[in-house]
């Protein structure tokens, strides 16, 4: 399963804008969401600040502010070992 770790504010267009796009998602694909709301956590406030939201699928930082539907499609499956659908072909050598 992949895992999905949303850092977000209360009160943050672009985190719900990011939400949105992710649940999307979890409709369709076998995820697991954690949503983190840094108001309030020092060491939190301290490692992201205003830079919300952030996402870390399966604890790598994927995606700063925005992402398309596409965009994330794309990173989920590359994370599921479906590289091959975005790879260029070459010619044997």
């Amino acid at each position: 399963m992949i895992e999905l770790t949303l850092y977000n504010r209360a009160d943050c267009h672009l985190c719900r804008e990011m939400e949105e796009v992710i649940s999307a998602q979890l409709a369709e694909l076998a995820l697991r969401l954690h949503k983190i709301d840094i108001d309030g956590n020092p060491e939190l406030e301290g490692r992201f600040g205003t830079e919300v939201p952030v996402l870390f699928i399966n604890g790598r930082k994927a995606f700063k502010y925005r992402c398309t539907a596409r965009e994330l499609r794309k990173r989920l499956s590359r994370e599921a070992g479906v590289r091959w659908l975005f790879r260029k072909r070459t010619a044997p050598s």
